[in-house]
């Protein structure tokens, strides 16, 4: 079998640069277009945690392909405060409820329910 080995990922933010913004809301998991691409939100929904300290928050830019979606080395676990530091524009969503999802309404730009969308399985 031949494996390859996994390119380092170049993060848009320096440790350094993340601040105390929306610190308290436990881990997430969010694309690479956000973290390393610096593209902003542009997809949020809230499920179930998967474990203890997960918040059940998910983030993606919106722009994720399927095949991008299916490979696990595009995504990870952050901390909240993390992604809010990428686009603080999360911060009013973080308190919703467990099966809330929102997008990027098109022509302003803000946040809005997320019209028919389900949970994925």
């Amino acid at each position: 079998m031949f494996w390859r080995k996994k390119k380092p990922k170049t993060f848009r933010l320096a440790a350094d640069q993340i601040r105390p913004i929306a610190e308290g809301h436990g881990g997430c998991l969010a694309s690479d277009m956000i973290t390393v691409d610096g593209r902003k939100v542009g997809f949020a929904y809230r499920e179930a945690s998967d474990f203890d300290e997960d918040s059940g928050w998910r983030f993606t830019s919106g722009l994720e392909s399927q095949k991008y979606t299916d490979d696990p080395s595009n995504w990870n676990v952050y901390d909240v405060n993390t992604i809010a530091n990428y686009d603080p524009e999360i911060i009013p969503l973080l308190d919703a409820p467990e099966g809330s999802a929102f997008e990027r309404e098109k022509g302003t730009g803000r946040f809005i329910q997320a019209q028919d969308w389900q949970p994925p399985e």
